[in-house]
């Protein structure tokens, strides 16, 4: 049985972690929420310790490491400019880390969570569900079998409508979420080059609080994609 440690237990993902925790036989021990509306938790794991300051839930994780009860997974879900702070905590303790997306919001991070997973000899995973799906398999497939010459065209638009208070939450500050091509195009960017390979140019023509789009040349396609929220 693994056992888990949550931080950010009050957004909107965390129930589908705490979901596969159980659903997988594993325990969650400790969990974390600067909000302590998290009663989603009683669903799942009723006796889990919860926090809402990371200093008193620091001291209670490092609590279970020297009593022999070690937690083996940190789960990420905290708002993503914290990520890599966190995956680093994570690691620090001594555990793996399954971190939603984005990893990152600057790609020189990445370079700091590479050293600290060399020194630790832990892990971090991120979430790449996109890969999963039967329909983008189905695409993987038809695009390895086509003639090594073929170029594909494709448009991706995705319009999804947010109300008033996104504005106002984190993921509407560009500082803390990355904006709309990293808080909601990130699935999509990666499973573009999981499919058609590497990114050989990117162009951005429209970059505001509220819409994104350009021209991704891809080994295998041209992508014209565009992300809005309005």
């Amino acid at each position: 049985m693994k056992k888990f440690a949550l931080i950010g237990a009050g957004g909107f993902i965390a129930p589908r972690h705490m979901k596969a925790m159980k659903d997988t036989g594993s325990q969650l021990l400790a969990a974390i929420d600067k909000h302590d509306s998290v009663g989603v938790i009683d669903s799942y794991f009723p006796e889990a310790s919860f926090f809402t300051e990371f200093e008193r839930f620091d001291r209670h994780v490092e609590k279970l490491k020297k009593s022999g009860n070690d937690i083996d997974y940190f789960a990420v879900c905290s708002p993503n400019y914290l990520h890599d702070a966190h995956c680093r905590f994570g690691l620090r303790y001594g555990a793996d880390v399954i971190c939603e997306k984005p990893l990152v919001l600057n790609p020189w991070n990445l370079d700091a969570l590479e050293e600290m997973e060399i020194e630790s000899g832990k892990k971090v995973y991120t979430i790449l569900q996109l890969r999963l799906h039967p329909g983008i398999i189905a695409l993987k497939k038809k695009v390895e079998e086509a003639p090594p010459d073929k170029v594909f065209e494709f448009d991706l638009t995705y319009i999804t409508s947010r109300g008033s208070w996104y504005y106002t939450s984190w993921k509407g500050d560009i500082h803390k979420s990355g904006g709309i091509a990293t808080n909601i195009g990130v699935h999509f960017f990666d499973m573009l080059t999981w499919i058609f390979g590497d990114v050989k140019e990117n162009i951005v023509h429209v970059h505001t609080h509220d819409r994104a789009g350009g021209l991704i040349v891809f080994e295998k396609a041209r992508v014209k994609w565009f992300l809005s929220i309005n």
